[in-house]
This record gives C-alpha cells, structure tokens and sequence, in this order.
C-alpha cells in the first residue's frame, strides 16, 4: 500500500535515528535495513496498531499495547501521507465481522516454541503458521504478533543437518537452526515440510473462484489474472483496482487475497462467487457504463478511483431496482428473498437502499439473516453476513425524491413526491393528500445545487441537492420548465442577499465554498460561485459585482489534501486555479459536494471539441496546445533543418497531440524527452484536422480568391479585411503561427526553410486541402512575407521578438559549448507586499534555502521572529500571475 525510506528511533530511545525502508501492507507494517532486503528486521500486525499520530516535526508515534515505534520522515507532508495511510488501513482491519476474521494473529500455530539461529545471540521464538515461518524475540513479541520477519515456505527448502540442527534454504537466504534435542529437530523438520506442501498448494482458492469465466478477469478495469476480490460485493478484482477499493473505506467494500487471506474463504463464501461473482455482480453495478467513463487495465490511478466512486459508492451505473426510492416496500421485499435461491434480487435490493437489519414483523425471526437461517438459505446468510456493516454512503440517493416525477417501470425511476417550498422550507410528502411531510431540508442547511444532462438517471430531467450533513438528494421531473423552475426556486431560497446576480444564470452547479487569494495568509472567505459552460461566475466578499473566471484559460488547476491537527484530524480538500494576474485557492470543508465541484471544473477547463474555440487556451486566445508547440520549436528547433518538411513518427505524433487535446495544460514539452520533428508534426497535424479550419468555412475561399489580386497593396487591404472578420481565436491564432513561421524562415541559411517552402509545407495544412490548389500556399507565402503589415506589428513588438530569438540562441551556444558558469544572482525580494520600500536586493547563492532567505531578510529589517510568528517565502513569476510557497529546506534558485 506505501513503501519509503523513514527514520527509526531505536528501542533505547537515542536521539541517533537509523535509516530504515518501511512498508505496509493489508496486514503488516515492516521495516528493512535497505529497499533490497527480503527479510524484515521488524513486522509490526496492523490489527496490534492503537492509535498512529503526529508527535513533533516530521515524526510520527505507532503505538501498539505494549510498545511505542517512533519514525521520522523527510517532510511534514510526507510524515502526515504515512499518519493518513496507516489510519486508513488500520481502520480498515478494525471493521470486518466477527465471524469472518482473518488476522494472522488470531491463527493458531502448527508449530512453535524456542530456537537458536546462527547469527543470534539469544534464542528466538519461532512459530509455523500456515504456509510461513515467523521469527520473534521472545514468547511475549509471539503473544502480541510484533515479530522479526517472516520467511515465504512456497519458495523454501528444508534440509536437516548433523545433531540437532536443519537448514531452512531460501533463494534469499539459508537459515541454519538449532534444536533442543534430536526429537525436536524432528518435528521441526516435519512441520517445516508440510508447511512447504501446504504452501505449493495455496493458489487453490484462486483457481476454484476463476473457474467462472466472468471471474478470470477484474471486475473493473478488466485486467487478466485478477488475485484479490470484494467480500461483500462478490466481485473479483486486480491488484491496482484493489489498492482504490480500500479508499472507498471498509463501510463500502472488503477487499481480501484469494491467495493470502486463507481463512476468510469458507466454502460458502467460495459457492457465493460462483453464484453472483463478477457476471451477476457487473450486471448490477455496471449495467448503464457510458464507454467514455469505462476503465482498462492500463487506466491511470485517478481515472480508476474517478471511476469507482462513480461505481459504488455512488451507485451511478447500477440497474435501479423497481422499488427504488420506497423504503418500506424495499424492505418488505428483501425479507421475502433471502427466503429463496435468488441471490441477484437479494444484492439489487440490498444496494438500492433496503436495510439488511429491517424489522421483519415476525417475532421468531425479527432479521433477514434469521429468516434466511430458518429458511436453509446458507448462501443468503453469508451474503449477508459480508453486507450487514456495509454503509454505501448514499442517504440521498438511497432515498431520491422526485419533483413531481412519475415512477416509469422501464426505466430506472425516482420515487413520486409531492413537494412544497415555503418560508426556506423544502418540505416532500408522500401524496398532496397527506398532511405530514417525509423530510423536510431547511434552506440555511444547504450548500450546493448541480443541474444534470438530460436522463442521466433514467429520466428527462434531474438536479441535486447537497446539505452540510454531507446528504445528497435527488431530485427530477419530466418536464423541464418544472425542473428548471425548481431548481431557481430553490437556490432563491439559500443563496446570499450578495449573490443574487448569479440566479439569472443558466448555471450547472451554484453553491457556496471557501476562498483565498494565491499570497494571502488570512484565513479563508466564503464565496458564491456559479458554473456556466467553461465560466466560472464567483461572487467574492464584499464584491459588488460577479467576477468572470474563463476556465479554459486557466494556467494551472491542481487539486490538493492537506492534514490538520495532531494524527490528521481534520482533512481540507483544496483546488488551486491559476489564471493571469492571479492564483486562487477554493476550499471545500464537505468532501461530497466540493468533490463535484473538482470534477465539474477540470471537466470545463478542458478541451471540448475540435473547434479553435473549444480548445485550451491562453491569456492572448491562442490554442495551449499551439503555444506549447510553437513554444518548443522556438527554443529547440529554429535551427533544425527541415523542420516541418520532415515528418516525426506517426505513433509519438499521435500519442503527443492525443495527451494535448485531453489536456494540453499538464503537458510539458522537454527537449530530450520530445523530438523536434515529433511536436512539428503534431502542430501540423492539429490544424489539418481541426473542425472548421482556421480560415473557416466561410471565408476561406475569399482568401484563396486575394491571391488573384495583382496591387500588392490592394491585396495586403484585403488580407487585412478577412483577418477582420474571422473570429477572435482565429485570428490570434493564425497571427501567432505566422509569427511563428516568419520566425523559422529567418533561420532559413541554418533550417532549409524559406517562406516559399514552409508555404507549399502549410498550405495545404491549414487550408485542409490534397495540395493541388497553389493558391492555398499563395495565401501562406504572402501572410510570412507580408507579416507586419497584415498584422500591424509595430517596431517595439519586433524588437522584442528579436531580443528573444537571440536570448535563446545566446543560452543553446553556451550550453553547447559548456561555458555556462554558476554564479550568485541579485534578486529583489518584497517583505509583505510589493512596495518599494518593502524591496531588498540579495545576492543568492545557488545553495541558499528558503529558510536561510527569509532569516536574512527578517535580519536586514531587524524583525525579531516572535515564538508563535510563522514566515514562509514565495517564488512569483514576473507577470505575478502564479506563486508558490517554498520548502524551507528547499532551495531558492
């Protein structure tokens, strides 16, 4: 689950740490003298864990019943990612049912007591458990499970040697014991023997699960080979798909080995996956999967818990029950099935909201576990045995309330309600004839409303409301004013006197989050913000007016988690939005509704179709994905000779402008890592097949019919004419890559590529044509040649255009040439705010920290650092549109 290098305090408590590589897994947290080790020096049972928390900088306590384990990591954020992995885990393990516990620790051994090892002093405790040999110290380290290490018997051999000693041979190691007397050694050697029988034998689970065809795959992503499943949800899983499982929590799903967690595998618990296993379970869960949202089995880690959120924990691709959203009726029905063979019915039941411990009104058997045991239904009593502890998280969706929605049996179906809004009271009722309501939600309780699609669940139209209590509720109606008037209505009722300028909008998600601004360290302000198409509109505090933020615009989105408190008490989500002249950082304190939040925002920041207009873009309208190759070119291939008339390789081509198109602001072009003739032809090939063209379909043959024009100036009025009249990122982007281009045929005597060649090259590339019509290169030869005419370029644009070109080729001479030296820089730094008489100028080192930066500054300014006064430096960009903070040991150039 996690595996790095940590600092161990020894036992003796000195102050002298020894470097350690840990790991932890599913059952044990171990620590090794290097990363290469096989053997552990220490295995600590993740169920002898009590508690894990911070205690100082960078270190952290476990704390088990009779011994503290003190580590000290490289960072705060690294010590707290280590606090919140082994809380989750140890969490984890803490929930299973009783019945059904697999911990090592509670397995009795089929052989143990005292032997001495070559290499050790004392004698140590040794136990054979199943198919491994376990090392402790003592008898007592036995009794709490806190061992040495533990050797593998599926790769051992056992070999008895003169008097009272034997050999345990591994490919890593050979261990060399002895016993008390000849008999002992006797029984070892026979138990060490069947140990490693025992183990040879162990994949039998795994190949009675994979005897269904459905099994032999992963349920989610559909890897071969899948050795882990879902106890409770009867589905069989992959090792990567297993990993994001366990951060859906226990109360959702209960991952274990087919190989390793043997005693959780009863035969019933087997028979129950041959009977739903990953075809019935699938047939469930995955029964509405919009191939786009679909995984496989090289999908990225986030695209896979991206998608299995969506999958079980909010229920999003399941096939509703017909009962769905009437509890007592779900109920009732789930007492009746576990009665019979069913299994199916019994799972879309017992995950479409019936309770696996509803009262069943018959007192000799008041659980459906009872009624199934009456029944003889053994399969249904482990089914749900495995589910009675599981929370699905659903509360909203388990229980959906449909404005004035119709149950249709075809579909899946929301139930009928009838609903009031009074007074900031959104009250549903199970008729307009009944007088008391079946939930009220009150207007100060609510957060966040979000508008869907049409029939993403099943019918016209739906919206969510979101609660402080992390409740979700479904709402939806068939008629779509109906819906819309709703959903005004109801954010009417709960969105601020000083917000209410976002009401008139036609949003896709309104509600209110926290807000700082990127060099603040104020606490954080509440704001509105609303979501419209790739607009976000953010009603800052004490604004007078909604600020328009342009998604596809943004220069950086990165989401963050970050622990506070002692242990990770408290985890705050943070999204940081980077746009020109500003960073942004929005928080969210509820993870249900700021999760939708994340996603809605990344999914408006991106690219959205094949139109210049719909792509990424920068601060100027021109495409990222243009910029960041017309950017790379520049610096790396204005000399490369030619460039643009060579074609890169058509599978690295095509890869690099598929990872642009999904998202060219993630997307670094590095020279080493990208060939210069590899990004000229994705540039190449991005304006050949981009929808509309660039000189679009309306205009583009009047720029092939100026050619004709034979008044040079005449012909320059009326190029001028139609750049007019082509749209905003049209134009931007045709005056960049001719820019461009007019760049490049400067370096003609170096790169081969004259205005008439890189014509004939793009020509046909942005007029989207075979190359036959010589006018569609007439036109590009002419816009190089012409360029600072057509596109009123003035003399100081030039110059600057000039100075960088000869910057760039100054800095590739010098690190050809190796005559780069390093030096210290003078840079200006600002105490607080941007002033000038808060500036400094400093001389830095290349080994100066920030730490060793901010000491100086606060020194020259005679600032004594009070005990409670926290300093943090920040690097800006010149154009103050990005910063970040810097690690104080991190150094500043």
């Amino acid at each position: 689950i996690r595996a790095g290098w940590l600092d161990k305090n020894p036992p003796q408590g000195s102050y002298i740490y020894q470097r350690r590589w840990v790991k932890l897994d599913s059952q044990y947290l171990r620590y090794f003298d290097s990363n290469k080790d096989p053997y552990s020096k220490r295995f600590i049972p993740v169920s002898s864990i009590s508690r894990v928390a911070a205690v100082g900088d960078q270190k952290f306590e476990v704390v088990t019943t009779n011994r503290n384990f003190v580590f000290r990591a490289e960072s705060d954020a690294d010590r707290n990612e280590w606090i919140w992995t082994l809380q989750q885990v140890v969490e984890e393990r803490k929930d299973p049912t009783p019945q059904l516990a697999t911990d090592d620790g509670g397995q009795v051994a089929d052989k143990s007591g005292f032997l001495e090892l070559r290499g050790f002093k004392h004698k140590l405790f040794v136990a054979i458990v199943g198919d491994q040999a376990l090392l402790y110290k003592n008898a007592e380290d036995y009794r709490l499970g806190i061992g040495i290490t533990s050797i593998a018997m599926n790769v051992a051999n056992v070999k008895e040697g003169e008097r009272r000693g034997f050999d345990l041979t591994t490919p890593y190691r050979i261990f060399s014991f002895s016993a008390e007397s000849e008999q002992e050694q006797e029984e070892w050697v026979k138990a060490l023997r069947d140990s490693v029988a025992a183990a040879l034998s162990h994949n039998g689970v795994a190949s009675r699960v994979w005897e269904l065809e459905p099994n032999r795959s992963c349920a989610d992503c559909g890897a071969p080979g899948p050795d882990w499943a879902s106890i409770n949800l009867c589905v069989v899983i992959c090792q990567r798909c297993a990993g994001e499982h366990r951060g859906l929590g226990p109360g959702i799903t209960k991952v274990r080995s087919l190989k390793m967690d043997r005693k959780v595998w009863t035969e019933e618990l087997i028979e129950l996956f041959h009977h739903i296993g990953n075809g019935v379970a699938n047939s469930f869960w995955a029964a509405n999967v919009p191939p786009s949202e679909a995984i496989g089995p090289t999908s990225s880690s986030s695209d896979r818990r991206r998608f299995l959120v969506a999958k079980y924990r909010e229920g999003k691709y399941r096939r509703y029950h017909p009962l769905f959203g009437h509890q007592e009726e779900l109920n009732r029905a789930l007492c009746a099935a576990v009665t019979t063979g069913d299994l199916a019915e019994t799972q879309a039941l017992l995950f479409c909201g019936a309770s696996p411990s509803c009262p069943t009104g018959d007192p000799q058997c008041p659980t459906p576990l009872e009624l199934a045991l009456r029944s003889g239904q053994r399969l249904q009593m482990e089914f749900l045995l495995h589910n009675r502890t599981s929370d699905p998280n659903w509360e909203g969706l388990g229980h959906p309330f449909g404005a004035q929605a119709a149950p249709t049996l075809s579909l899946p179906t929301l139930g009928r309600r009838w609903c009031t809004l009074h007074d900031g009271l959104l009250s549903y009722y199970e008729s307009d004839r009944h007088a008391a309501p079946n939930g009220e939600l009150r207007a100060q309780d609510l957060v966040c409303l979000a508008a869907h699609p049409p029939h993403a669940h099943g019918i016209e139209h739906t919206f969510e409301v979101f609660t402080e209590s992390e409740r979700l509720y479904l709402f939806g109606s068939d008629d779509p004013d109906a819906a819309r008037q709703w959903l005004k209505s109801i954010a009417k009722a709960f969105v601020h006197p000083g917000a209410e300028e976002l009401l008139g909008l036609d949003f896709e998600r309104l509600g209110r989050l926290l807000y700082k601004g990127g060099l603040s360290l104020e606490r954080a302000k509440e704001g509105w913000f609303a979501l419209v198409g790739s607009t976000l509109h953010v009603c800052f505090e004490g604004s007078e007016q909604p600020e328009l933020l342009q998604l596809r615009k943004l220069q950086e989105l990165c989401s963050l988690a970050m622990l506070v408190g002692s242990g990770g008490g408290l985890v705050r989500s943070t999204t940081e939005v980077s746009l020109a002249g500003r960073t942004l950082y929005i928080q969210g304190e509820r993870k249900l509704d700021f999760l939708g939040w994340v996603q809605a925002i990344q999914k408006a920041s991106s690219s959205s179709g094949d139109t210049l207009s719909e792509q990424q873009l920068t601060e100027s309208d021109v495409p990222l994905l243009v910029d960041r190759c017309i950017d790379y070119i520049t610096q790396c291939g204005l000399t490369s000779e030619g460039i643009y008339r060579k074609s890169g390789q058509n599978s690295k081509t095509t890869n690099l402008l598929e990872m642009l198109r999904r998202d060219a602001r993630s997307v670094r072009l590095k020279e080493g890592d990208h060939q210069v003739d590899d990004v000229a032809n994705t540039l190449k090939r991005f304006f050949r097949d981009l929808g509309d063209g660039v000189f679009t379909g309306q205009w583009g043959q009047d720029w092939l019919r100026a050619t004709a024009l034979e008044d040079e100036e005449e012909k320059i009025s009326e190029y001028r004419r139609l750049l007019d009249n082509l749209p905003t990122v049209n134009r931007a982007t045709l005056k960049a890559l001719i820019n461009h281009l007019f760049r490049v045929q400067r370096f003609s005597g170096e790169n081969q590529m004259t205005t008439h060649n890189l014509a004939i090259v793009f020509g046909p590339t942005l007029f989207q044509s075979d190359g036959k019509d010589y006018k569609a290169g007439r036109v590009v030869e002419d816009l190089i040649s012409h360029y600072v005419k057509i596109f009123n370029v003035n003399d100081q644009e030039m110059k600057k255009q000039q100075d960088e070109i000869m910057a760039i080729m100054k800095m590739r001479e010098a690190a050809s040439s190796g005559t780069q030296q390093a030096g210290d820089f003078i840079c200006t730094v600002y105490l607080e705010e941007k002033k000038t008489e808060a500036e400094q100028h400093v001389k830095i080192p290349a080994t100066m920290t920030a730490e060793e930066l901010t000491l100086e500054i606060l020194d020259r300014r005679k600032i004594v650092v009070k005990e409670k006064d926290y300093w943090s430096c920040f690097e800006v960009n010149e154009r103050e549109e990005a910063e970040r903070p810097l690690h104080y040991s991190e150094k500043v150039l």
